[in-house]
């Protein structure tokens, strides 16, 4: 590792060339999913055209709203220790804005599109349970509410990257301090209060839940959070790993990390939690039209990836994770936050495919594609956030508090 440190960071060429070559991929096989899918005349091939880009869309904008949420949620409580890597979150929460546009044009294509074999409650004819859901499940309500989030989305965090942006300015006194900190905890109050309305209530029973219209859960939209939220942290993590091996972030200690790899340990544990609980009180109570939802993952086509989940979501990070020193190892770290990364992008396939696509699903070359460009665009958009400012807040009140950090 480098020992001369720089608070200005260039991409390098190597990480350009990746991003590019990722996001080539995602786009050509997009170009192939269009052609050889989306205007097949098999209706299977169309619906996987749709739900791939569904999954993945609704996936990782997800995962990288997570960065603005822990930001907001950490400013919120007055933490100082993320002050040495808060750089890094605004940066990722700055792939909201092209990821929430890629999001809306897919939600608003199935809807406006009439995927009715994605979304059942786009004809709803005689069906009495859609009917009894039509005033929260229809189009017009679906694309107020989506777009309102979503621009809800990317207006917060451009307020809150320009609030932190004024720490930059220069070194500031006590009311100047003080002032500031009011500021950033105002406008992460709104934040997480535009989160709890959306990401963990009312967005996952729109876009993910509604696909299996006849069937609820209660603790859905905290198991997509859970999920979501993991991955985030662990995308997080990767990037400062990144840095530090570029020399950069010279104030990001062991300490910091290990506190990345106990949040990535403490939700994957709680993301279990919630999955257990859910399956836990569907399988006890074995109610018919509850129990269907697990009958299509558990026992047909989907049982190796329901069981592949559980390994690379929880078992993994349980008996990886546990100990200190792999919390402090590097590549340890960089590996399990892969890991959850593919992992929850597998708990997203599992959420989406099976309701619409049955036994007609499977991961292959347009699966994969896809998702190899969403990587590709984070690791392009990402490095050109960082570069448009210092990667260390200097001049931050409570960046004392993150150079002086111990666990």
């Amino acid at each position: 590792m480098s020992t001369s440190y720089s608070n200005q960071f260039v991409q390098p060429a190597g990480m350009k060339k990746w991003g590019m070559a990722l996001t080539g991929v995602g786009v050509l096989s997009l170009l192939g999913g269009l052609a050889l899918l989306a205007f097949s005349k098999d209706e299977h091939d169309v619906t996987r055209f749709w739900a791939v880009l569904l999954q993945n869309s609704v996936y990782f904008l997800l995962v990288v709203n997570a960065a603005m949420f822990f930001l907001a949620a950490t400013q919120l409580a007055w933490a100082g220790f993320t002050q040495s890597f808060k750089r890094v979150m605004e940066a990722i929460s700055m792939l909201v804005i092209p990821f929430g546009i890629l999001a809306l044009i897919v939600l608003l294509g199935l809807v406006f599109g009439h995927q009715h074999h994605i979304y059942h409650w786009l004809t709803p004819g005689n069906d009495k349970i859609l009917l009894g859901k039509s005033g929260f499940l229809n189009p017009t309500f679906f694309t107020v509410w989506t777009v309102i989030t979503i621009g809800g989305w990317i207006f917060l965090g451009r307020l809150m990257r320009q609030h932190s942006r004024e720490a930059d300015n220069g070194p500031m006194g006590a009311e100047e301090s003080r002032r500031y900190i009011y500021r950033g905890t105002v406008r992460s109050a709104f934040f997480i209060i535009l989160f709890a309305l959306t990401v963990t209530s009312s967005i996952p029973w729109l876009w993910l839940m509604s696909i299996d219209a006849h069937w609820y859960s209660t603790m859905y939209s905290w198991y997509t959070f859970a999920s979501s939220f993991v991955a985030g942290i662990a995308l997080i993590t990767l990037f400062v790993i990144y840095l530090k091996n570029q020399g950069h972030l010279p104030f990001t200690t062991e300490e910091h990390m290990h506190d990345l790899g106990k949040f990535m340990f403490a939700f994957s544990v709680f993301w279990t939690y919630l999955w257990f609980s859910q399956y836990m009180l569907i399988w006890y109570a074995n109610i018919p039209e509850e129990t269907e939802y697990f009958k299509a993952r558990l026992w047909g086509e989907y049982r190796g990836l329901f069981f592949l989940n559980l390994i690379l979501n929880f078992l993994s990070p349980l008996l990886i994770l546990m100990k200190k020193g792999a919390k402090r190892n590097y590549t340890i770290v960089t590996f399990m936050a892969i890991l959850i990364i593919f992992g929850h992008w597998v708990d997203f396939y599992l959420m989406v495919m099976p309701g619409p696509l049955g036994a007609h699903a499977h991961i292959s070359w347009y699966e994969l594609g896809i998702a190899a460009g969403y990587v590709g665009m984070i690791i392009l958009f990402t490095g050109r956030a960082l570069e448009k400012a210092p990667l260390v807040p200097m001049h931050h009140p409570f960046l004392k508090e993150s150079v002086i950090h111990h666990t």
